[in-house]
């Protein structure tokens, strides 16, 4: 299993660019190779995604989400398996620190020879390069969930 763990500082609020990370539809807009993310319920999300022309669905489970501070999500179904926390920290009252670390297993030969040549690494920069981009662009969240999801 690979950890990949990547941080951009944005210039938004805490509160913005957590609350726009809440908005999982959104994230084709941001993530390279995410085609659609459908949020089941308040703790479920269905993804399906296309990396290196493979496709893959699978759906994810919200485990801890605190506002303003952290999101925590595992895989649960399909055939990709990792687990990952995202961490908010304001910086000072329009800037705020946006981590993620991620810990994924690659399934396949071809996805463990790129995580061999650092491509989960430069595609999580590149995507967290695009959300810095995307939330300042537009300067406000596209929506907000608040809710707290408590890990157990």
């Amino acid at each position: 299993m690979s950890t990949v763990k990547e941080a951009v500082e944005v210039a938004v609020p805490v509160r913005t660019a957590y609350n726009q990370w809440t908005q999982f539809a959104e994230f084709p807009n941001f993530m390279e190779g995410v085609e659609e993310v459908t949020q089941i319920d308040d703790t479920h999300n269905h993804w399906t995604t296309k990396i290196s022309g493979v496709r893959r669905e699978f759906d994810t489970e919200i485990v801890d989400q605190l506002a303003d501070e952290r999101i925590a999500w595992r895989t649960i179904g399909g055939d990709t398996n990792q687990r990952g926390m995202v961490h908010f920290q304001s910086l000072d009252e329009v800037h705020t620190r946006v981590e993620l670390v991620m810990d994924v297993e690659s399934s396949g030969p071809a996805e463990k020879a790129a995580d061999m040549l650092g491509m989960l690494d430069r595609r999580v920069k590149g995507d967290m390069r695009r959300f810095k981009e995307f939330i300042e662009s537009r300067g406000d969240e596209s929506g907000s969930w608040r809710g707290r999801v408590t890990p157990g």
